[in-house]
């Protein structure tokens, strides 16, 4: 499994000349990687006098985050799985029209599932722009630079994610799948850039040298 692999072998493996893991699962684990720089975040801001007045919350975020994480971690792997079940699927054979039929079948089927991959990765990444938007400035101060990258990766890991949202949709002949992908997509993108450049904005005028 992808992501039980050591950071050292995953990267040997995005390297090698097989088209996956790629682009899709890159964007899951830097969705995974927000999520526990996040819940870092919250651990050290926690059971701390200073910051009493924001335990209830912090308590709630890392939660969502741990949760988060989960779901991203197995969306590594996941997205590899369907990108492999699109391949599988054009490999059918093509000789009789039933056969034609049964292929075309199961490539629209195999696409759908692989764009349905990313999209749920966008929504958790943008889940988590807005949870970090919420608490930038209100955890321990020794750790805004690491709820900063955790911004970055958040927000690598939507526009990345949408981006293979995208190119399965334009293979897709399903016009009201495609419309209800786009509406979704484009609502995450939207709301996650807003919401990136919000904390952005937060984080580097809390970081400022004075």
């Amino acid at each position: 499994m992808l992501i039980k692999m050591t950071v050292e072998e995953f990267m040997a493996e995005v390297a090698s000349p097989a088209p996956a893991p790629g682009g899709g699962s890159v964007s899951a684990l830097a969705g995974a990687q927000a999520a526990a720089l996040l819940a870092m975040y919250c651990k050290l801001t926690i059971g701390r006098a200073k910051y009493a007045d924001v335990e209830e919350m912090m308590q709630e975020t890392l939660a969502e985050a741990e949760d988060l994480r989960t779901m991203l971690q197995s969306a590594v792997a996941e997205d590899t799985e369907a990108f492999n079940k699109v391949m599988a699927a054009f490999k059918l054979p093509k000789e009789t029209a039933e056969e034609k039929s049964a292929r075309g079948q199961a490539v629209q089927s195999a696409l759908q599932a692989a764009a349905i991959v990313p999209l749920n990765v966008c929504e958790c990444c943008l889940r988590l722009l807005l949870l970090i938007e919420a608490v930038v400035g209100k955890g321990n101060e020794s750790a805004a630079s690491d709820i900063g990258v955790a911004n970055l990766q958040a927000f690598a890991g939507l526009t990345g994610a949408a981006y293979n949202v995208l190119i399965n949709l334009n293979s897709i002949k399903d016009g009201e799948f495609i419309k209800n992908c786009a509406t979704r997509l484009a609502s995450f993108r939207i709301l996650g850039e807003e919401s990136y450049h919000m904390t952005l904005s937060m984080l580097e005028e809390q970081l400022k040298l004075s």
